[in-house]
C-alpha cells in the first residue's frame, strides 16, 4: 500500500498554494512537511483527506491487492480542532468514533498513557484544552487507519504527552502504518522524508 500524490495543485482565495507537487508515501514510511505560516500545510493535509478538492491533480491509495482505493476510508485527520463533543464524556466520545469508524480496542490504554483514564465519565467541555488534544489523538487508536495526516498533533500538549505520542507516531510507522505530519516543533520522531512548502503566491 502507498498513498501517491500527482501534478497536485491546491488554490485559495485566488493564491496558489501548492502547484504540481508529486509524492509517495510507501507503508512504513513517514513525510513531514515543512514551511513557514500560510505556506500550504494545512491546505495539503486537508486535500489530501478529501476535505478539499485540489484545483487539478489526483490522491489516492494504491494497493497491489485491490483497485486504488479512496483516501478517506483509510485515512485518520486531526486537525486543529480537537475533532470531540463537549457534551459527551471522554468515553461516549471514544465509543461514538469507534462504532463510525468501525473501530476495535486500545482506546482505553491510551487514556492511560495520556494520564486520562481517571476522567472517563468526565464531560469533555470541563477538561483543558491540552486533555480535549488528548482525547482527540486516543481515537488514532480506537479505530485503525493505515495513513495518519496530523496538522500540528503536539499543540497544547504537556512534555510527557508529547512524548506518548511520537511513540504512538513511531509504533505505527514501524508498523507498516503511512504518517503525514505539519508541525513547527519537534515532534520526537526521525522522517523518513521531508517536503518543504513554498511562500504563499
Amino acid at each position: 500500500m502507498r498513498l501517491r500524490l500527482q501534478d497536485l495543485t491546491v488554490i485559495r482565495g485566488e493564491r496558489v498554494l501548492i502547484e504540481n507537487l508529486e509524492l509517495t508515501i510507501s507503508a512504513g514510511t513517514s513525510l513531514l512537511l515543512e514551511g513557514a505560516n500560510g505556506s500550504g500545510k494545512t491546505s495539503l493535509l486537508r486535500a489530501v483527506a478529501g476535505l478539499l478538492r485540489p484545483h487539478r491533480g489526483t490522491v489516492r491509495i494504491e494497493r497491489s491487492d485491490k483497485a486504488d482505493c479512496p483516501v478517506a476510508e483509510h485515512a485518520h485527520f486531526v486537525g486543529h480542532a480537537d475533532g470531540v463533543k463537549g457534551n459527551l464524556t471522554i468515553g461516549e466520545n471514544l465509543d461514538f468514533w469507534r462504532r463510525f469508524m468501525g473501530g476495535g480496542s486500545g482506546g482505553a490504554e491510551t487514556l492511560d498513557l495520556f494520564g486520562l483514564r481517571d476522567l472517563g465519565d468526565v464531560p469533555v467541555h470541563f477538561l483543558s484544552a491540552g486533555q480535549k488534544k488528548k482525547v482527540g489523538l486516543a481515537r488514532l487508536m480506537v479505530a485503525p487507519r493505515p495513513l495518519w495526516l496530523l496538522d500540528e498533533p503536539s499543540v497544547s500538549l504537556d512534555t510527557s504527552a508529547c512524548k506518548v505520542l511520537a511513540d504512538m507516531m513511531q509504533k505505527h510507522v514501524d508498523d507498516g502504518g503511512m504518517l503525514v505530519a505539519a508541525s513547527h516543533a519537534d515532534l520526537g520522531i526521525d522522517f523518513d522524508q521531508r517536503c518543504r512548502l513554498g511562500s504563499v503566491r
